[in-house]
This record gives structure tokens, C-alpha cells and sequence, in this order.
């Protein structure tokens, strides 16, 4: 049987996606497996469902029609490893998946390497991860804030924002190592990314409060305000954790993290709901100017992708502020499958090698050499 197709998985917390491409790249299949929440309580773990789902998803795929043997490579969704500081597709191997398995962050994505390396194995054919959420690519400037013992690292929207610079960079006619842009993904929360050169130069934590305020998270804030208000309430770290990221943004001032809800509201005539919404687009161009400035002016284009890409009266916001700057290309909803295969393909068809995953622990940034910039500073 000939091996022309691609079976990509991207594994989340009650459910896998599970899509087959044809090399060409069509998607021939698209399926949304669930994975009972009652079915799941039986696990006291998310590494401990992996066999229970390995199962799951054996019986959809026999269900599709198609066999692992038309795949000629899988790829799955990264998950939690210790901060890789290079982009790019990476073989899953021993290695990869205990490293997983030791993970102190429990995560559903931690499963999907070690899903498609089972797969795999079975067929005698490579699985892959393309740009984990941990990759940090950062430069040591971008990395220093104002305590010495707090750095700035990146967990962010890796795969995503990857992608689109490569799809901006062909609406250009160039490839993603030939241009500057700058991405914003905007969902639950938010990333804003500066691309230079194909190396993710600077970039907000999404998942630590930084950067703009988004749907459910509160973004960067007044310190000594948050400072005074935890204290105020008496909250713990958990309850100012959730607080922050979860109960911000939208959710806090609106009690709602739909954009759709929010436009209704300002549709009824809610002007603080249009004032609250518009700052949230003013925010998200904030961050876009600050990269602009960081690269010195000089950006090629500026992309934006994500769930909240599709509501136009943000979207012209946005691009009201920050027109002016570079050309500005909109690309709504997820890409994740699409960017997994995009990039096990690169490696399938030899334009690109796959890395390896090795832990690397790196020193604080007071501790290590300086190096010279690839932007002005």
C-alpha cells in the first residue's frame, strides 16, 4: 500500500483532533474525538489516559477508512518540556516521550507525542512535534525586566505564529528567513510576537499575565495596584492566579469571554461594554507598536490570526492603529493541523531536517554572555 498521506493529532483536554492530509495537502479527513469527562474522572492523571486513549483513537481510525499504512509520517502537538530555544519540526523518540512522562506540568498535549509515536512504531514510520508552545527564542535584551530575580520567557502561541509568517511571507513572495513581521494571535488569551529573520525574537508569556488583557486573562497590570488588591481580598496564589488568568479581561469587567455577547451588548447600546472592547483592540495594537519599535521600524508586515481575528469591528480597530506601520494580513480561526502537517512535510520531503530534543537547562540571564542583537537597541 502506498504511504501518501499524513495522520495528524492534537490532543486537548476532553477531546483529539484527528486529520489526514494528502501529500499535496489536501485534509481528506477532519474528526473531533471526545473523550468523556466521566470516562477521564477514572484517571488520576492526564499521562495516566494514555492508554485509554490510544484506544479511542485506534477505533476512529479504523472507523475513517483509512489505515496507518497509507501514512507515510504523524505529527502531534507539543506539549510541556523544558523551554526548547529553537523552532522547527522535532522527531519524537525515547527521549522526547519520557521526557513527557517526567514532566512537572500536567498537560493533554504531553500525550500527543507519545499517541503518535505508538502509531508510529507500529508502522515502522517517524512521528514528529512542529513548534511546541515552549519554544523561547528570545533575545537576552528582551528577557529583562525591572527585578533582577523575575525574567521575561516565552510560552506563547509557537505553532500558530510560526505559520503565519511563513503564509505572510509567501503573500510577499519571500520565505519566512527573509523578513521581519510582527504576529498577533488573539483567543482566550494573547500573544504578540516579533519574527525576524525566522528567529521569534520577542515575544509575550501568555500564560504568566503578559501582554495585552484578552477574553479571560488580565494581562499586564498596575503591580502595586495587583499587590494592594490581593491583599485586600486576602487571596492566595491560587486564588490570584485565577484571578489573572482566567477571570480577567473580558470575563472581569463583562462576565463574558464571548466576543459575540460583547457585540450584542454594544449593539443594545452597553457603552461601557464598547469602551472595555475597543481598549482590548487598543491594547492588542499597543503591543504590536511596542515590537515595531523594537525592530527599529522596520517591519515587512504584520499578521494576525485566532479565534478573535473574526469579528470585523475589532479586526478594524486594530488595523486602524496600526495600518500605518506595515501591511496587515488576517488570517481567522485555528492552523494548528494545517502547521503540523505543513511542517512534517517540510521535513518528509527533505527541505528542512527534524531536530532532536535534548534537555537543556539555561542559567539566568544575569549569568549569561552578552550577545550582540539582531534589532536596534
Amino acid at each position: 500500500m502506498k504511504r501518501d498521506k499524513y495522520l495528524i493529532l492534537n490532543t486537548g483536554s476532553t477531546s483529539t483532533k484527528v486529520a489526514v492530509y494528502t501529500v499535496e495537502g489536501e485534509k481528506i479527513y477532519d474528526k473531533t474525538v471526545d473523550h468523556p469527562a466521566d470516562q477521564l474522572l477514572k484517571y488520576p492523571t492526564i499521562q495516566s489516559q494514555y492508554e485509554f486513549r490510544c484506544q479511542q483513537l485506534e477505533e476512529t481510525i479504523k472507523e475513517s477508512g483509512f489505515s496507518l499504512k497509507e501514512m507515510a509520517a504523524i505529527g502531534a502537538r507539543g506539549g510541556a518540556l523544558i523551554p526548547i530555544y529553537e523552532g522547527g519540526t522535532y522527531l519524537v523518540d525515547d527521549y522526547m516521550c519520557q521526557a513527557f512522562i517526567d514532566s512537572p506540568v500536567q498537560h493533554a498535549a504531553n500525550l500527543g507525542a507519545q499517541i503518535a509515536k505508538h502509531f508510529g512504531d507500529m508502522e515502522g514510520i517517524r512521528a514528529y512535534i512542529v513548534d511546541p508552545d515552549v519554544i523561547d527564542e528570545m533575545t537576552p535584551i528582551a528577557r529583562v525586566c525591572g527585578l533582577k530575580n523575575v525574567e521575561r520567557s516565552a510560552q506563547w502561541h509557537a505553532l500558530s505564529s510560526k505559520a503565519v509568517v511563513r503564509k505572510v511571507a509567501g503573500e510577499l513572495g519571500k520565505k519566512s528567513d527573509e523578513i521581519t513581521a510582527i504576529v498577533l494571535h488573539i483567543g482566550g488569551g494573547v500573544s504578540v510576537a516579533l519574527h525576524v529573520n525566522g528567529r521569534t525574537v520577542d515575544v509575550n508569556n501568555c500564560m504568566h499575565g503578559d501582554g495585552p488583557f484578552s477574553p479571560e486573562r488580565a494581562g499586564l497590570l498596575p503591580s502595586i495596584e495587583v499587590l494592594n488588591l490581593v491583599f485586600k481580598r486576602g487571596m492566595n496564589l491560587d486564588e490570584a492566579k485565577r484571578e489573572l488568568v482566567g477571570r480577567g479581561g473580558l470575563v472581569s469587567h463583562l462576565g463574558t469571554s464571548d466576543a459575540r455577547k460583547v457585540e450584542e451588548m454594544i449593539a443594545q447600546g452597553d457603552e461601557y461594554a464598547r469602551l472595555v472592547y475597543h481598549a482590548m483592540a487598543y491594547n492588542f495594537a499597543k503591543g504590536i507598536g511596542a515590537l515595531a519599535a523594537a525592530a527599529g521600524g522596520k517591519v515587512d508586515a504584520i499578521g494576525i490570526t485566532g479565534g478573535l481575528a473574526y469579528p470585523k469591528m475589532l479586526m478594524d480597530w486594530v488595523k486602524g492603529y496600526v495600518g500605518f506601520l506595515a501591511p496587515v494580513f488576517i488570517y481567522p480561526g485555528e492552523c494548528e493541523m494545517e502547521a503540523i502537517f505543513m511542517g512534517i512535510r517540510r521535513v518528509e520531503k527533505g527541505e528542512e531536517e527534524y531536530k532532536l530534543y535534548r534537555k537543556k537547562e539555561r542559567p539566568p540571564i544575569w549569568e549569561q554572555p552578552v550577545e550582540k542583537e539582531p534589532f536596534p537597541g
